[in-house]
């Protein structure tokens, strides 16, 4: 099988997950990041890589964006969201983090596949996106794909839909003023 085959693989899956997506929870996810006076996204590995892309593109949008870690974070407040993604969420490091999070009054939005997760207890909101993970549970979709490539890709495309959904409620017109928000030092 070459590149044209896999592509299909690839285009198949993420129509799949993507479509169910529950479309109310994402409206709801929307109205949260635009009414917090700061956002802050965590997670592990390749699902943390698809936050920070997620982050910045929320710093484009004159949204305050970080990652926790971040040498520059600031502290959180209960006028804040984090954003916790684990597919199985069962990832300890992002399980502590909700729980300091809670103690701050920090609304905490979880987007994974496991609807009864260790993350349940401390979660505001929970966006499935229904994809394998390590638990390999019954109603994930099952992927061709390596390891869990397909809730990582998800989790990117997701984060760009949520960004045009918020130029649309913040009512930008003009996509070009966002450039002067970009990255210039390169």
């Amino acid at each position: 099988m070459g590149y044209q085959e896999k592509k299909e693989i690839v285009l198949k899956e993420l129509n799949r997950s993507l479509g169910e997506v529950d479309a109310e929870k994402v409206e709801q996810f929307v109205a949260m990041i635009c009414s917090a006076e700061q956002v802050f996204v965590t997670g592990v590995g390749r699902v943390l890589l698809m936050l920070k892309a997620f982050a910045k593109r929320l710093n484009h949008l004159g949204i305050s964006a970080n990652y926790v870690g971040a040498v520059n974070e600031p502290a959180i407040t209960e006028h804040d969201i984090l954003i916790v993604g684990s597919g199985s969420g069962e990832s300890v490091v992002p399980l502590e983090i909700m729980k300091i999070a809670k103690e701050y009054k920090a609304n905490i939005i979880h987007i994974g596949s496991n609807q009864r997760s260790s993350m349940s207890d401390y979660e505001d909101l929970f966006i499935r996106i229904p994809c394998s993970t390590k638990l390999a549970l019954e109603d994930e979709i099952k992927s061709e794909q390596i390891m869990s490539s397909l809730f990582e890709q998800s989790l990117l495309l997701l984060g760009d839909i949520v960004a045009m959904m918020i130029v649309e409620k913040k009512n930008i017109k003009d996509m070009h003023t966002l450039w002067k928000m970009h990255a210039n030092l390169e």
